[in-house]
């Protein structure tokens, strides 16, 4: 069985449409046999952004934590953990300001872990995640895929890349705001693609 993390970051929850993409996805999966489906909904999280003293508490010795230091830990181990525990990750990723939402980069910060999912050598960094597909369902109110205003790709690309994961497939909805023709279009064209990948 295989098992695969569905990630919404949209602020508008299911209503937003990297997560009707990811619905998309999800549904198509659903006819396949064997995989068992994990959903997490960054939005409602609402992760807060990593700060020095949660890092702190990863730098301690677990038998040296306190309290607080085990609790703080215990959200980014319980991240990698269930990162690390499937066979594929689904993001859906609506485009906010030409980045990607804060709530994916406070997860993001949160998985990786030197020591854990990559390691520094004298040669450099070593990503220790292997084994992964990384699926990333890309919504955009305009169209951006290929141009410099497109930061997503290259950013999460190189993350994914970072830790050990080279096997990274983008689909994209884009012009979703420029009118219902064009979002109709680029909606055909992705779910296409959704059912291509799945294949």
């Amino acid at each position: 069985m295989s098992t695969v993390l569905v990630i919404n970051t949209s602020l508008n929850h299911a209503e937003g449409n990297s997560s009707k993409l990811t619905q998309k996805y999800v549904d198509t999966l659903a006819k396949q046999p064997d995989v068992q489906i994990v959903e997490r909904n960054l939005a409602e999280d609402a992760l807060p952004h990593l700060s020095g003293v949660e890092m702190g508490a990863w730098m301690t010795p677990a038998e040296e934590r306190t309290e607080e230091q085990k609790a703080l830990a215990a959200l980014s181990d319980n991240l990698v953990e269930e990162f690390q525990q499937a066979d594929e990750v689904v993001i859906g990723v609506p485009m906010y300001n030409f980045g990607i939402p804060s709530v994916l980069k406070a997860w993001i910060d949160r998985v990786a872990r030197a020591g854990i999912t990559f390691r520094y050598t004298e040669n450099g960094p070593v990503g220790l995640v292997e084994g992964k597909r990384v699926t990333v369902l890309a919504a955009r109110g305009g169209q951006y895929q290929g141009s410099e205003f497109d930061t997503q790709t290259p950013y999460l690309t190189h993350f994914f890349g970072f830790i050990g994961i080279t096997d990274v497939r983008f689909v994209y909805a884009e012009g979703l705001a420029m009118g219902s023709e064009v979002a109709d279009s680029a909606f055909s064209s992705a779910n296409e693609k959704i059912i291509e990948l799945i294949g």
